[in-house]
């Protein structure tokens, strides 16, 4: 099926887009969904008592509960909105690490981590002088278990750890790392960014913590992040962010705070891309993740197949085709990214380039930046091609410069 008709940009631009790992297209339904509300449902929601701002505060908290639904949350008190996934680690990080932490307790993430998922862990490590410590990859661009049950000990209290690598595609076996958390006693905390735009998401079954994720890698507007925590955890955390509408009584020298989920969402929300994620995730149950699936995986072999019958390019990827998501990281041997980027751009393809906020993880791997490919729903295998097209023009510029 073509999908790509549903995504208005593609009718407006002549392009093909290769980067939807860093923010995906929007389908008309929620750019529509958008234009709706502020037609029809524009008020600031909890804050009046007039009819305008009951039906904000409607389209709202329905929106919540439409999130806790699709990925399996007991509770809509369990769903916290934030700007996006980089807000809701750093939340974690400060309400529950810096509260939960003592000297010498360990934190445990992996070198895969993307920047808002190991930067905040810095700081409350340095804070609580505890330990951070890193779980590393093995050839193959996966965590072995070997390496896992090193690293998570029952020193370990925390273990953050991304679903999928937002550099190497690996997917991570979070619902075994769970497991095994639980049993050393440790919290766990799942970034599931790159993960949920491509695969169904249930909380309960992996029993996690906490779990975040941003709505503009899902089809939805810029600016709108989801926190997903137990309850219990969630109760027990003190506000990250204080001001409007997470207050319950504020007198001069003392403040009490709203019960969830209120407790984290100072001051008036982002509503309009709070409708939008909702649309996002009617787009995508009306799709469904088996066919999002069953398209990830043809378009991404089709890829590789093509990728690696080009010997001046280096791929970045697990062999194991069925531990891999739908982004793709390669090199032309001896030609910088960023140039590869630019030669790209002048046929209209547009991928990304550099150290894709997971510098840890190319260092050890012994690269400053990669070329990235990530690919969604409005992808085809024509856009594959001409992906194939570019980089064999960047390297015919090249290869006269190129040494052997």
């Amino acid at each position: 099926m073509d999908y790509k008709k549903d995504f208005p940009i593609f009718k407006n631009k002549d392009i093909v887009y290769l980067d939807s790992g860093a923010t995906s297209q929007k389908p008309k339904m929620v750019i529509d969904r958008i234009e709706e509300f502020y037609k029809n449902s524009n008020a600031n929601p909890h804050r009046g008592a007039y009819s305008l701002s009951i039906e904000a505060t409607q389209v709202y908290e329905d929106t919540r509960k439409k999130i806790a639904k699709f990925i399996n949350a007991k509770s809509e008190e369990e769903i916290i909105f934030s700007k996006n996934a980089s807000e809701s680690l750093n939340l974690i990080a400060y309400s529950y690490g810096l509260g939960n932490l003592n000297r010498n307790d360990d934190v445990v993430i992996s070198i895969m981590e993307h920047h808002s998922n190991l930067v905040p862990w810095q700081y409350v490590t340095r804070r609580t002088e505890s330990n951070l410590k890193y779980m590393y990859i093995n050839s193959e661009f996966e965590l072995s278990k070997e390496e896992i049950e090193e690293k998570i000990t029952r020193n370990t209290k925390i273990v953050a750890i991304t679903h999928v690598s937002n550099v190497t595609g690996t997917i991570n076996n979070v619902k075994e790392i769970i497991k095994y958390a639980h049993k050393k006693g440790a919290v766990v905390i799942v970034d599931a960014s790159q993960s949920i735009p491509h695969m169904r998401i249930d909380v309960q079954d992996l029993d996690a913590d906490f779990l975040v994720f941003s709505g503009h890698k899902m089809l939805a507007p810029l600016g709108i992040g989801i926190l997903y925590g137990k309850k219990e955890l969630l109760n027990k955390m003190n506000p990250f962010l204080m001001g409007g509408d997470m207050i319950e009584y504020v007198y001069e020298q003392k403040t009490t705070f709203a019960p969830l989920p209120n407790k984290f969402e100072a001051g008036t929300q982002n509503v309009e891309a709070v409708v939008g994620l909702g649309a996002a995730i009617d787009y995508i149950e009306s799709v469904g993740y088996d066919k999002i699936q069953e398209h990830d995986k043809e378009l991404v072999e089709y890829a590789r197949e093509k990728l690696e019958k080009l010997d001046y390019v280096s791929l970045y990827m697990t062999p194991n085709k069925e531990n891999h998501s739908a982004v793709i990281s390669f090199n032309i041997k001896g030609v910088h990214p960023h140039d590869v980027a630019s030669i790209l751009d002048s046929i209209n393809v547009g991928i990304r380039s550099g150290n894709h906020c997971a510098q840890p993880l190319l260092r050890s791997l012994g690269i400053d930046s990669t070329c990235r490919a990530s690919f969604y729903i409005y992808n085809t295998k024509e856009d594959v091609d001409k992906l194939v097209e570019g980089i064999e023009k960047a390297y015919n510029m090249f290869a006269k410069y190129i040494k052997n």
